[in-house]
């Protein structure tokens, strides 16, 4: 291999080398989608059946596919706070595997024989 080639190699294997470093960073990690709701009770005398700002809640909802089947789970505020991080944290592990991915074909049409 000439020497640009074997710099472009080292290039790729270190940002290979970075995307590990930042999915070893990654502690919670979880798909899906995190409602914050709002919600009417439904009696006629509360406040929520007149004032849109007086509704009861925030009530988080984590909405997953499990088994093919989209489930739903109602989380208490803590947990909703480690779910925003987790969800987040899913997006960016799918991103850095796709840039892996990418470098990973860049390794290998270096080492191709033309």
């Amino acid at each position: 291999m000439s020497s640009a080639v074997n710099a472009k190699a080292t290039k790729s294997n270190e940002k290979i080398a970075e995307i590990k470093r930042s999915l070893s960073a990654l502690e919670h990690l979880s798909s899906g989608t995190l409602l914050k709701r709002m919600k009417v009770c439904g009696n006629p005398r509360c406040h929520c059946a007149s004032d849109p700002a007086a509704r009861h809640g925030p009530y988080y909802e984590w909405s997953y596919l499990k088994g093919g089947k989209l489930r739903h789970r109602t989380l208490t505020p803590e947990q909703a706070d480690i779910m925003w991080l987790a969800i987040a944290n899913h997006r960016k592990a799918k991103k850095l595997l796709r840039a892996w991915e990418a470098q990973t074909r860049n390794l290998m049409e270096l080492k191709t024989p033309k």
